[in-house]
């Protein structure tokens, strides 16, 4: 992780994402966290990285799921230069979540 990312607040938020043992515990964390636009930003661009290892085209993942090209393109930069975390996640996760 870049040195500018590295600091307390995040590694506490780290570790309290870490804390969360249900889909409930994430579910009333994130709604307290965040606003309404913001989860549905984050929960968007984990759709899109999901639709885009599937390789699906930008125009079926902007059909589902509203995100412009720009994020789409930000998404898929993230794929394949980023630190490896939606493909830990998509690992973890296999076959058992389908969108």
């Amino acid at each position: 992780m870049t040195d500018k990312l590295q600091d307390k607040n995040l590694d506490f938020l780290y570790e309290a994402i870490l804390s969360l043992e249900t889909k409930e515990d994430c579910e009333k964390f994130f709604t307290d966290l965040c606003t309404v636009k913001e989860l549905k930003s984050i929960s968007q661009r984990v759709v899109v990285a999901k639709m885009l290892k599937e390789k699906s085209v930008y125009s079926d993942i902007v059909e589902a799921t509203g995100a412009s090209t720009a994020t789409i393109s930000r998404v898929n930069r993230s794929l394949n230069y980023g630190e490896g975390g939606y493909d830990v996640v998509f690992q973890r996760l296999g076959d058992q979540k389908k969108i």
